[in-house]
């Protein structure tokens, strides 16, 4: 199984007014009995809106996630410079209604405002932050940072922040290649990476036992590089965890599938990197 969780900041999960002491001492216990450790609080951060309330709400839900990481021992709040957001539709989540409301407000301001209100929306945060000793750390994922390395350790540098880090996540480079992954790890190297993901939604199995792993079409229908992120991961001494994620309710066929997927998912993607990072080889896998 997995040797730790990240926690999302959002009901039904964690929202941390939903939360009180013993609840939080509970989820505590609960992990430890499994020996299972908390590695990051998640928030569903937004620094960008340009309606004024909006932003200052979400500041309040980032403090208030801080202090739940605080309570949960665990020293990394993961933050999204800017997210979208999501909605229900026939009783399922969907981001369709977040992403267009999204580009609707970003006729109201400019690329470069939304970059400085993130800069300083993340500063704000790793100044509360500092009062736990925890550490901030800035995922690259659009919007406003584009996808890549580059915008999210440029708006890192921009905080002046020292315990602000990088969530750096292979699944959104668009260049797999081994040269880009190299350069993205040895450049992201000293300001520091803490946290990371990889997509269980691009992995399955077959009813042989058999890997499945398919190209993600967030980055051009590629396959992500994982045997080059590792191996570069393990080169500077990386030594923090690797998160699973499920972001988007399943489809086959462009029907909604239940939950015993996603775990069929879950399961291969595990079995996957497992076998990478301990025996530094992939498994063997068909692609799709």
């Amino acid at each position: 199984g997995f040797d730790g969780i990240t926690i999302e900041t959002k009901r039904p999960v964690a929202l941390p007014c939903d939360l009180d002491g013993p609840a939080r001492k509970e989820v505590v216990e609960l992990a430890c009995s499994h020996d299972i450790r908390i590695a990051a609080v998640e928030t569903m951060s937004n620094f960008v809106s340009p309606i004024i309330e909006e932003r200052e709400n979400n500041l309040c839900m980032v403090k208030e996630s801080i202090g739940l990481a605080a309570d949960l021992n665990t020293d990394i709040v993961k933050v999204f410079a800017a997210w979208p957001g999501t909605s229900r539709c026939d009783d399922l989540g969907t981001y369709d209604f977040g992403y267009r409301l999204f580009d609707y407000k970003c006729m109201f301001t400019t690329g470069n405002k939304m970059w400085r209100w993130a800069v300083q929306g993340i500063r704000d945060a790793a100044k509360w932050a500092n009062d736990y000793g925890i550490v901030i750390a800035l995922q690259n994922h659009p919007p406003v940072i584009r996808l890549g390395y580059e915008d999210a350790l440029q708006m890192v540098k921009e905080t002046s922040m020292d315990n602000v880090k990088l969530c750096l996540d292979a699944p959104l480079f668009t260049n797999q290649s081994d040269e880009y992954i190299h350069e993205a790890v040895e450049s992201c190297k000293e300001t520091g990476i803490v946290l990371s993901h990889y997509s269980s939604s691009s992995f399955d199995e077959s009813p042989s036992g058999e890997i499945i792993m398919k190209r993600s079409q967030l980055i051009g229908d590629q396959y992500v590089n994982y045997p080059a992120f590792i191996r570069e991961l393990k080169r500077i001494g990386y030594d923090r965890f690797i998160s699973s994620e499920e972001c988007s309710p399943v489809l086959e066929n462009h029907e909604y599938q239940g939950i015993n997927i996603v775990d069929r998912h879950a399961k291969a993607a595990l079995k996957y990197m497992k076998k990478l990072i301990v025996d530094g080889v992939e498994p063997k896998t068909v692609r799709r």
